[in-house]
C-alpha cells in the first residue's frame, strides 16, 4: 500500500468517528456497547477532538515526502494507533465494549501495522 492511500483511509476513518463523538457520543457508545455519564461524555468528546487533530494531520501531510517530519508525522501516528489497540484490547476483554469493540481493535491494529510498515527501513 502506498504511504498516500494509507493516510487518506485514516483521514476517512478519523472523518466518520470523529464527528459523530463530537456530536452524538451516548449513541455512538452504544453501538459500541459502552454507556456514558456526564464525565464519560466529556472524555469522549475530547477524544472526537483528537481524532478530528488526526483527520487534518493525515489528510493534509498525505502528500510528504520523504523527510524527517514525515518520519515524525509517522512514527507519532503509529504509537497513537498502538496505544488504542492496546486499551481497546483491554477494554474489549473487561467485558466495557461489546462485540463491536473487536471492530475497533481490528482498525488500531491495521493502522499501527501499516504505519510501523513504514517505519521500517527503505519504507519510505
Amino acid at each position: 500500500m502506498k504511504f498516500q492511500t494509507l493516510m487518506i483511509i485514516k483521514a476517512i476513518v478519523c472523518l466518520s468517528l470523529g464527528v459523530p463523538i463530537l456530536l452524538v457520543p451516548v449513541f455512538l457508545y452504544s453501538l459500541f456497547g459502552a454507556s456514558l455519564n456526564s464525565g464519560g461524555i466529556f472524555a469522549a468528546r475530547e477524544y472526537g477532538a483528537s481524532l478530528i487533530g488526526n483527520l487534518m494531520i493525515t489528510w493534509f501531510a498525505r502528500n510528504a515526502v520523504q523527510s524527517e517530519t514525515r518520519r515524525a508525522v509517522i512514527l507519532g501516528l503509529c504509537v497513537y494507533d498502538a496505544i488504542g489497540f492496546v486499551i481497546t484490547l483491554i477494554a474489549q476483554f473487561s467485558g466495557a465494549l461489546g462485540p463491536l469493540g473487536w471492530f475497533a481493535a481490528a482498525i488500531y491494529l491495521f493502522f499501527t501495522v501499516g504505519f510501523g510498515y513504514f517505519l521500517l527501513p527503505n519504507q519510505q
